[in-house]
């Protein structure tokens, strides 16, 4: 024996009635389409807006953030500023030098390279009996690591040329290009500083362009420190670098580096231990903030396209007062008249939603054809945009539904 299962009487009406107000919703659309398109444009155009404001936002601060990282996000630099007011002409600096460093290296967990850098003004002969203002920094073969530098022909300088204090340097690119007209061609040149000769065994560059704001010049030469001590005459450093194995120990290891000079040096000595956790906290928050100030001005957006789904359907309220008339004088209830009209407010802002998201993720995403850059794509501002489009529709349809609602049908159906 079979048992027939059928649905309910109450949900078979729900369904018919449902069915018929999407009919209907269609019909009408249909019958004006200029004014549905026109309704649902300001839709598109806010959430199209909010999915390219998503997208700017993330862009930004993903660059932002590269390009930080790419100086050296686990970088921690130390520099010595100076004494008390009152010892400051009497006492001698208490500069650092390279036992702070490698005392450091010791009792610091987590520093996996280290490097110390002094400065040396030189001028170089370029040729025809000019010369060219130069910058010499002298550091240790990890300096390339620390800095997160990029070799661009030839060789960074190694353990065994600071042992052996071989008379080797590295040049930057723009350096090699005014001087030798390229990176290849910069390769076993030499380059006399203080008359001494010294072979060029590699070009580098910053993986990021820091305009300047870095000890790393245009016009820079680096060379191993054991031999930038014969320039000097001390051994006392202008800042020392430190590279630590994750970005999360940067903040503790900087602590523990202020605290090791700190013992290692007169109570009345200012050292600076300072890291790009910070900048990169500063960058987050900013490019954040931006990200929100063009997301309010999206939603304003939105909530104009809302506002005008709401006047076009109070008119149309009005236009149909008969038609309301006569389906409440069939057997229509107060809530069907309010569920049809909220159901075309919501199907007007699902339309432009939709249409806005897709030409949204489509811009960011053609971008990849006409360049090498890859905009990131949020799939869950597609999601929010729909949402939110949904929920103008909702809110904005709500009064005139209510409207459409209580007419009474003695006075709709005598409507002309």
């Amino acid at each position: 024996m079979e048992v027939e299962i059928l649905g309910s009487p109450k949900t078979a009406k729900a369904e018919r009635v449902f069915n018929e107000i999407v009919r209907m919703a269609i019909d009408s659309f249909r019958d004006h389409k200029i004014r549905f398109v026109l309704t649902a444009l300001g839709m598109v155009i806010g959430t199209a807006s909010l999915i390219l404001v998503v997208t700017v936002g993330l862009t930004g601060k993903s660059y932002v953030l590269g390009q930080i990282q790419a100086i050296g996000a686990n970088l921690i630099y130390a520099w010595y500023e100076g004494g008390s007011n009152a010892s400051v002409n009497t006492i001698p600096g208490d500069f650092l030098t390279v036992e702070d460093m490698q005392a450091v290296q010791r009792q610091v967990p987590g520093v996996v390279a280290a490097s110390p850098m002094v400065e040396i003004h030189q001028r170089i002969p370029v040729g025809g009996g000019m010369e060219r203002d130069v910058l010499v920094l002298g550091v240790d073969p990890q300096y390339q690591q620390v800095r997160n530098l990029e070799v661009l022909a030839g060789r960074f300088f190694d353990d065994q040329d600071a042992m052996a204090r071989n008379k080797v340097v590295c040049i930057t690119q723009k350096l090699a290009q005014r001087l030798y007209g390229g990176q290849d061609a910069a390769i076993g040149q030499t380059i006399k500083l203080s008359g001494l000769p010294f072979t060029v065994v590699g070009t580098f560059r910053e993986r990021v362009e820091t305009f300047g704001q870095s000890e790393v010049a245009e016009d820079t030469i680096v060379l191993p420190y054991t031999v930038s001590r014969y320039f000097t005459g001390t051994d006392a450093v202008k800042q020392l670098f430190f590279s630590v194995a994750s970005a999360d120990e940067v903040p503790r290891a900087t602590a523990e580096i202020q605290e090791v000079l700190r013992q290692r040096h007169r109570p009345e000595s200012v050292y600076h231990v300072e890291n790009l956790t910070e900048l990169l906290a500063v960058a987050g928050k900013t490019a954040t903030a931006l990200t929100l100030v063009l997301l309010g001005i999206a939603m304003i957006t939105l909530l104009v396209s809302g506002v005008g789904i709401m006047n076009i359907m109070l008119a149309t309220v009005t236009a149909r007062t008969r038609e309301i008339g006569i389906r409440k004088a069939v057997g229509a209830t107060r809530r069907d008249i309010r569920f049809q009209f909220l159901a075309e407010a919501v199907f007007i802002s699902v339309c432009g939603g939709v249409v806005g998201t897709l030409i949204g993720l489509a811009l960011p995403f053609s971008v990849r054809f006409f360049t090498s850059f890859r905009i990131p794509i949020s799939g869950l501002s597609a999601v929010i945009a729909i949402l939110v489009s949904s929920l103008v529709g909702i809110v904005f349809g709500t009064v005139p539904a209510a409207l459409a609602a209580k007419q009474d049908p003695v006075v709709s159906l005598r409507y002309e």
